[in-house]
């Protein structure tokens, strides 16, 4: 391990399921504490509803951002005080940005948490429900689909909202706009073109609402000082200045995530290993088709320890 130059990701929204983070409570008082933790500044029982659900609550915006936050960063804990591991640089795939900012200690957990309430609110409150849409066009190139989306738009919004990469972006915008992208991405060669379930249509210029609320809630917490560079979504690149995390934060709302560039990123600082903190799998799936040379490993539950001690 003494050798490895770890970076810690952390997932977005979608990565969410009932039981989540319970068997992490039941072993480990870290992991407890901190769903405690996150049911006290919510003055809610966050922890109840990731354990037992029900699936139709966990998915609504403003719980499912503050559920994945608690149980990533309860994950976080656990794998810091069990193990030696410690991260070169980290990032997170949108909302996990704010668990890699708790990561490095530049937002407090008990701030971020109330944030990502209130951004997960915001963000619901942005578009009325069934007014957006995101779809995933898969088998393009990502200048092939902002291209399209150009056309597509014809005075509505629609562009990309998430380079996944190997050929993965996420489109979003108003609903009959994104539904002329699906089309034309079709026409013009997508191997697969799918509508997301989803209830807003997040990093597109219809979140600029959400940003502005955002703004507000933002200027109520402090940001620390750090010392591990955080890869951001708006920029795909290291940023060290806490006095830059909140204006980033507010224009990553209506900014596409670059994901692809960020995990190249990873790669070039020279981190040859990464690990996924937090609920499923779905950045170790991406990372590894993006830099397939480097090892990624994912820790979400007690049985995932092991692999972390061996690696």
């Amino acid at each position: 391990m003494a050798t490895d130059r770890i970076a810690f990701v952390f997932p977005g929204q979608g990565s969410q399921y009932v039981g989540m983070g319970k068997d992490l409570c039941a072993q480990f008082a870290v992991a407890k504490q901190t769903f405690a933790e996150a049911d006290d500044a919510l003055g809610s029982r966050l922890s109840e509803l990731c354990f037992y659900g029900p699936e139709g609550d966990l998915k609504l915006t403003e719980n499912t951002q503050p559920a994945i936050l608690t149980t990533s960063v309860a994950a976080l804990r656990v794998l810091e005080s069990e193990t030696a591991m410690r991260p070169a640089f980290v990032a997170g795939h949108s909302l996990g940005e704010y668990s890699a900012l708790v990561a490095v200690d530049a937002l407090q957990f008990r701030d971020a948490v109330t944030v990502v309430r209130e951004r997960g609110s915001l963000m619901q409150q942005a578009v009325p429900a069934g007014a957006g849409a995101m779809a995933v066009v898969l088998g393009l190139e990502t200048q092939a689909v902002r291209e399209l989306c150009e056309v597509a738009g014809e005075g509505e919004t629609v562009s990309p909202a998430n380079y996944n990469g190997s050929g993965q972006v996420v489109i979003a915008g108003a609903k009959p706009a994104v539904a002329r992208a699906m089309a034309l991405a079709k026409e013009r060669g997508a191997k697969r073109v799918l509508d997301l379930s989803v209830s807003a249509p997040f990093h597109c210029q219809l979140m600029q609402p959400a940003a502005e609320g955002l703004r507000n809630v933002l200027s109520k917490v402090e940001i620390h000082s750090f010392h591990i560079g955080v890869i951001t979504n708006v920029e795909a690149d290291v940023n060290l200045d806490a006095s830059r995390v909140k204006s980033l934060l507010i224009e990553q709302a209506v900014r596409p995530v670059r994901w692809e560039e960020s995990v190249k990123k990873i790669a070039a600082l020279g981190c040859n290993r990464a690990v996924e903190i937090g609920p499923g799998k779905v950045l170790k799936g991406l990372m590894k088709r993006i830099v397939p040379a480097l090892e990624v490993d994912n820790f979400e539950s007690p049985s995932d320890l092991s692999k972390m001690m061996a690696g």
